[in-house]
């Protein structure tokens, strides 16, 4: 399994991946590691996919099955993404300088603001994907690693010099980045505007998130990482739906 690979499922899943001797630090392989981030998207997507769609065969309502769908996707990547969407949420939505709003997003709590993030996020994916189906929560998961890779270009400073973020910013060349994006719009496209409305939907949702935590914070972290992914899949979700 290319060293890449394997560090992108264990940042990103629960699959527990060994590191072989002479691999180099995970600072070296970082870049391949969020290169191959959509990849695994995918394949979490289609885990996902298809217990929503044994759900429906099993005769359980739409919205059951939807939510069996994303559950999955929450235990696929130990709930790593909604954590980091609810701290991003509590920092942001403070009023204290990017120093402390750093300090409430690495504090192990959660506060109102991430909370009330986290619940309306989970509703809204599940409902769409009730609406779109389990190949469009399959395709968004992929989207929201996309965005994820996308939010790793170059330029794009750490916010910390620890953590997650500081490991993966500016790790991703910005060709390749586009490269990800315009083969998922190709891929989108089979499916009608609206598949290609969903992805860039989607991938423009996370461009703000990103953008608004580098004004507000100076950079990306992981956190940062998990609410650009969670805000992406539930964007692309809605777009899916209004097929």
């Amino acid at each position: 399994m290319p060293k890449g690979l394997r560090l992108a499922i264990s940042l990103l899943t629960i699959v527990p991946v060994r590191r072989r001797g002479g691999e180099p630090e995970p600072v070296t392989a970082a870049g391949r590691a969020m290169l191959w981030a959509p990849l695994v998207g995918l394949a979490l997507g289609a885990v996902a996919a298809g217990v929503m769609a044994l759900g429906a065969l099993a005769g359980q309502r739409s919205l059951l099955s939807a939510a069996l769908g994303v559950a999955t996707l929450a235990a696929l990547t130990r709930g790593l993404h909604l954590d980091g969407l609810a701290d991003t949420a509590d920092g942001l939505g403070t009023r204290r300088p990017a120093t402390e709003a750093l300090a409430v997003m690495r504090a192990g709590d959660i506060g109102p603001f991430g909370v009330v993030t986290v619940v309306l996020v989970l509703l809204v994916q599940v409902a769409a994907a009730a609406q779109a189906g389990p190949l469009a929560l399959m395709a968004a998961a992929a989207v929201g690693r996309i965005a994820m890779t996308w939010s790793c270009r170059r330029g794009v400073p750490a916010a910390r010099p620890d953590g997650l973020g500081a490991l993966v910013a500016s790790s991703v060349s910005p060709v390749h980045a586009a490269l990800y994006a315009l083969v998922a719009l190709l891929a989108a496209v089979a499916l009608g505007p609206t598949g290609a409305l969903g992805v860039l939907a989607g991938l423009a949702a996370g461009e703000l998130v990103l953008r608004r935590s580098r004004q507000r914070l100076g950079g990306v972290t992981g956190d940062v990482l998990g609410a650009v992914c969670e805000v992406s899949v539930a964007t692309a979700l809605v777009c899916f739906a209004a097929a």
